[in-house]
């Protein structure tokens, strides 16, 4: 099924951004080795905010939420440089479900997972204070995961530990034995930043990759 973009926010025209520094306002180890495909160079800062869902809040919307005040916290610090941030929940019919962090909540997920259909909600976004410049996009992955077993699960979590994961599981690792189908339009999208939408808001704000 193809996905819609949601292309966001406000993007006013921006200086040249070739000598810009590129920060990537993330922890995760997941994002700096994604970002390390691109061979550019960039610093990493760790943003700081406080993640927990608002009231009523989707899991579409918090994963928005998110990646925009990530990155703005960084740039408060970095106000000459692009800035990334990203956040990812998995969407199970509107539950939001995020990083496990334990081994018994990572069998909770798996288990409540199991035979359905997960869309984990990746969103990106790319700030410049010193230009004005703000995009924000959505990446979702439908994921359809197997009907587990106990067995199968407590093996899977004892060998992977995905416990920093939203979702509980490694689709670029052993995950992917957990997965009956995934779709979506971005493959960097599952494992936590969307590096297609993440290159076109880089050369918007005026860097080239490639140049």
């Amino acid at each position: 099924m193809p996905t819609t973009d949601h292309t966001a926010a406000r993007s006013s025209p921006a200086a040249p951004g070739a000598n810009r520094t590129v920060v990537l306002g993330s922890t995760s180890r997941y994002r700096r080795e994604l970002m390390n495909r691109l061979r550019l160079p960039f610093e990493v800062d760790a943003p700081e905010v406080d993640e927990t869902p608002l009231d009523g809040e989707s899991p579409e919307a918090l994963a928005r939420r998110l990646a925009l005040a990530k990155a703005h916290a960084v740039a408060l610090r970095h106000p000459e440089a692009l800035v990334i941030g990203s956040d990812q929940v998995a969407d199970l019919d509107g539950l939001p479900l995020g990083k496990p962090g334990t081994h018994e909540r990572a069998v909770q997920q798996l288990q409540l997972m199991r035979g359905r259909t997960v869309i984990f909600q990746t969103a990106v976004a790319v700030v410049c204070h010193a230009t004005g410049f703000e995009q924000l996009d959505l990446a979702p992955v439908r994921v359809r995961f197997r009907d587990l077993s106990d067995a199968e699960i407590e093996t899977y979590l004892r060998a992977e530990e995905p416990y920093d994961c939203a979702g509980s599981a490694k689709s670029e690792g052993l995950g992917i034995a957990l997965l009956e189908a995934i779709d979506n339009d971005d493959p960097t999208a599952l494992v936590g930043l969307p590096l297609i939408r993440t290159c076109r808001m880089l050369r918007e704000a005026g860097l080239q990759l490639l140049a």
